[in-house]
């Protein structure tokens, strides 16, 4: 017979229940092997990354030194180094790199422009050539009414009509504007506009001797030509 008064002791559950309570076991990491996808997936993606820089850089340093104005030039004005800089260019094709004039040669002696080239332009090699190859002589034709394309500037080709009362006729073509004036209301449809032409040296006599008389008695007519 048990006491009431005596104080009742209590047993831990896993006696009570006569089991023992095992810890669980600790799981350790598995790296992952070779043949993991994610594995290859993050090779790909590093080596991706190293070709890619090493195009940036090598593209960094894709330049070549170019020749470039540094003002206005019009065709028969002669090249000389003060008139010229160099700048680093990116050129995608060698080809295109050939058409002009590289910052590490020497700038030919005595060359003259054959066609107006302006400020921070490249200098192409097709626009220069030797003074005596591109000789021109100035030509310069006043005009009080029409006679002169709208908009005409600087660097222009132009051809050259003489007119009469029944005819227009193309006497010279190809002529670069070389210097071009307008009175204040010239644009507005009135005053004097002055236009210079360079006159190739070799063009006939005839042929220039007729159009400096239509030009005294206004019987010039300018078109640009495209």
């Amino acid at each position: 017979m048990t006491d009431a008064s005596q104080p009742c002791m209590m047993l831990p559950v896993s006696m009570q229940l006569g089991s023992t309570l095992v810890p669980p076991m600790a799981q350790r990491a598995v790296r992952p092997g070779w043949r993991d996808p994610r594995l290859w997936v993050g090779v790909a993606i590093v080596a991706a990354c190293v070709v890619l820089g090493a195009k940036v850089l090598a593209g960094a340093d894709d330049t070549v030194p170019v020749w470039s104005l540094t003002a206005d030039l019009a065709a028969g004005d002669r090249v000389g180094r003060d008139d010229v800089t160099t700048r680093q260019v990116r050129f995608v094709d060698a080809a295109d790199a050939e058409r002009y004039l590289s910052g590490t040669e020497d700038l030919p002696a005595d060359t003259t422009l054959n066609r107006d080239v302006g400020a921070g332009e490249l200098l192409p090699r097709s626009a220069l050539g030797a003074a005596d190859a591109v000789a021109l002589r100035t030509l310069t034709f006043r005009f009080a009414g029409p006679g002169v394309p709208d908009g005409l500037v600087r660097g222009d080709r132009v051809e050259v009509f003489v007119t009469s009362q029944d005819e227009a006729r193309l006497v010279m073509e190809g002529l670069v504007v070389t210097g071009l004036s307008r009175a204040a209301d010239s644009w507005a449809g009135g005053g004097a506009v002055a236009v210079s032409v360079g006159v190739p040296d070799d063009a006939p006599p005839a042929q220039l001797a007729e159009v400096v008389q239509a030009a005294k008695t206004d019987n010039v007519f300018l078109l640009e030509q495209g």
